[in-house]
């Protein structure tokens, strides 16, 4: 007869046995190459940044990070496939701030919840989003801008990427905060608004710097005296909820060496953006944070949820 006790014990054992055989496994990792989901197209400015980081993270792992380019439904597609992945550190998704942050307000139904299928390992890469405006535009600064804006509510256009994109949620950021009247435009890729941006046609935008820095004149929020202002689109690396916590901890030291590497910072400005680390508790309050800071733009802004 086996006593309660003894069913205790075996289950201790077991407990440690188990413990003791995923330390190793992790202390082993990676034995194979690993694959890193980007829920974008490929030569987008998040994959081209995420392709650097991966290159440098691979060296130091001691094996490759094959990128798979996995877009569609804003990032949503490829960053649910990674969610439900084997929580085994060999899937890896480079999610954005729309995919694992406003995305979850802006749609009715998501096929994950960032917060209870993912672990935030850390973001790595921080994108400007500067106010451009049409050179056809009468207004030299922020400051003219936001008095034009006001003067002639309702008819300045902006255009972005598409609805609940970083872009486009500046836009309204912006006018919440300066109290302006102003229209969005959605395109479906950055290559169809330029043009009608350069020409006029749509005289105002909240871009990614990297997409506008050859083409138009940029001011700095601080000009008009909205220090407040503060938007920027970011990237950060995750993993499926499960993944073993010693193998969370070897990656996002990787992350940390690789961003904290001088050839690698480089490369990311030359992209336009800003290498960024935290720690694993720091990378969840983040995510959190963010989570909230897009529902309440999303929701002032009376933005219809997507089906």
């Amino acid at each position: 007869m086996v006593t309660l006790q003894k069913t205790l014990q075996l289950g201790a054992v077991m407990a440690m046995t188990l413990l003791a055989a995923n330390t190793a496994r992790a202390q082993d990792y990676p034995t194979r190459p690993i694959t890193a989901i980007v829920p974008f197209a490929g030569g987008s400015a998040s994959d081209v940044v995420s392709r650097i980081l991966f290159d440098h993270m691979s060296k130091s792992l001691g094996q490759p990070i094959i990128v798979e380019n996995r877009p569609g439904a804003g990032g949503n597609n490829g960053t649910a496939d990674a969610a439900k992945a084997a929580p085994d550190g060999y899937t890896i998704v480079g999610g954005g701030s729309g995919p694992v942050a406003a995305n979850v307000t802006l749609y009715k139904q998501l096929d994950y919840d960032p917060q209870k299928d993912l672990v935030t390992i850390s973001p790595f890469a921080s994108f400007t989003i500067v106010v451009v405006a049409s050179n056809k535009l009468p207004v030299n600064n922020l400051q003219e801008l936001i008095a034009y804006a006001k003067a002639h509510p309702g008819e300045l256009n902006y255009g972005s990427v598409g609805i609940g994109s970083s872009q486009h949620l500046a836009g309204e950021f912006f006018a919440q905060l300066t109290g302006v009247k102003i229209t969005h435009v959605p395109y479906r890729n950055i290559g169809q608004y330029m043009p009608d941006l350069m020409s006029g046609q749509v005289p105002l935008g909240f871009q990614w710097y990297p997409n506008i820095s050859a083409a138009l004149a940029a001011k700095g929020a601080k000009e008009a005296g909205l220090p407040q202002y503060a938007v920027s689109g970011w990237f950060a690396l995750l993993a499926p909820h499960g993944t073993p916590p010693a193998i969370v901890a070897k990656l996002n030291s990787a992350l940390k060496t690789a961003v904290e590497d001088p050839a690698v910072r480089a490369r990311f400005a030359q992209q336009g953006a800003e290498a960024i680390y935290m720690t694993l508790d720091q990378s969840k309050k983040f995510m959190a944070d963010e989570i909230v800071k897009y529902h309440d733009i999303i929701t002032k802004a009376g933005i219809a949820q997507i089906d």
